[in-house]
């Protein structure tokens, strides 16, 4: 691990303060940065997330994928924590602490579009980010990939009776726009491109050209990672500044639900003898979010200055600061689990 990545949580932290402060000094810049969207979906997010992806997809060889139901394992663990688990607890963590514990510290008629915010959060896993949490752990590239694949499909069909089942409404109005483009621009644009440059570097310079090509490219990935940290907080800055208390408590079930949903996918992996390069990833895929589709339906059902908004947007903070400290607990337990499967 090299000096940058030794001290990626200061940089994280840095780029916060950094993303809350420039919001404020230049709201114009990122005023104009947040409305350069299609379907809800931001563009410069997504330009900084292929930055960040395609580099991790180039490792990705096509011929590998047919090996991947040998992890058969992982992924029944991935799709039962994410589809069976993940929804419900952040249901119950919502009751818990914004319906109850919480409630005298927040606006009583915002309370059930709070709770509303926090399911549709939890309702549908993150189909990009991932990439980028897998690479950190090294974790397999082909699961990761064949996960994803599997979660679009089945976020396709589950989706929308899953959040009516939630919120008691007899009908959903998903906005499928923001669910097809993410698809395209976050897996299928990403992986063509990647594949079609790695078989040229494959072609012409062979495997050696592809390991320096990817060398050169990892600085770039981490880059575009903490500019996407810039401005996920740049573009939030005035939410925050203007309610500090409603953000940071809305933070504490979606934190909470993260590390509950990692480490049980994490765990049960360990019991059905995964392999630890398939275990982190699938704890991460199990724990994320897909915050776009969140925020987008949010804003069809309740609008776009609701509760439900608001804590969609909370999660699109927490996402990225979180998600990093799960990291670094599966790098850390990676002796605990391996020992664990002797």
């Amino acid at each position: 691990m090299n000096l940058f990545e030794r001290y990626l949580t200061l940089w994280v932290a840095l780029c916060i303060v950094a993303g809350v402060a420039l919001g404020q000094f230049i709201p114009g810049v990122f005023h104009a940065l947040g409305t350069a969207t299609i379907a809800q979906i931001n563009l410069p997010v997504a330009v900084l997330v292929w930055l960040m992806i395609i580099p991790m997809l180039l490792k990705i060889d096509p011929a590998a994928l047919r090996e991947v139901g040998q992890h058969w394992r992982g992924i029944a663990a991935t799709v039962g924590v994410n589809w069976l688990v993940k929804p419900f607890s952040m249901a119950l963590l919502g009751w818990i602490f914004i319906a109850h514990l919480f409630r005298p510290l927040l606006p009583a008629d915002q309370i059930d579009f709070y709770i509303a915010g926090l399911i549709l959060l939890a309702a549908a896993p993150c189909t990009a980010m991932v990439f980028v949490w897998s690479n950190l752990l090294d974790g397999e590239p082909h699961f990761t990939l064949s996960q994803v694949a599997l979660n679009d499909t089945i976020m396709v069909i589950a989706f929308a009776p899953l959040v009516g089942l939630l919120l008691g409404l007899s009908a959903i109005t998903v906005p499928w726009a923001t669910l097809f483009l993410s698809v395209l621009l976050y897996i299928v644009i990403p992986v063509a491109a990647a594949q079609i440059w790695r078989a040229a570097l494959l072609r012409t310079g062979g495997a050696p050209a592809l390991a320096r090509t990817l060398n050169r490219l990892a600085p770039l990935s981490l880059s575009a990672l903490l500019a996407t940290l810039v401005l996920l907080f740049g573009l939030q800055g005035e939410q925050i500044i203007a309610q500090p208390l409603v953000i940071l408590l809305l933070a504490v079930p979606i934190t909470i639900q993260v590390y509950f949903n990692a480490g049980l996918a994490y765990w049960l992996n360990r019991r059905l003898g995964s392999a630890w390069c398939v275990a982190g990833p699938s704890a991460l895929i199990g724990a994320s979010n897909f915050f776009e589709l969140a925020v987008a339906t949010a804003i069809a059902l309740f609008g776009f200055q609701s509760g439900a908004a608001l804590a969609t947007v909370v999660g699109v903070l927490v996402e990225v600061p979180v998600m990093l400290s799960v990291v670094a607990l599966v790098r850390r337990s990676r002796g605990w689990y391996e020992r664990g499967l002797g």
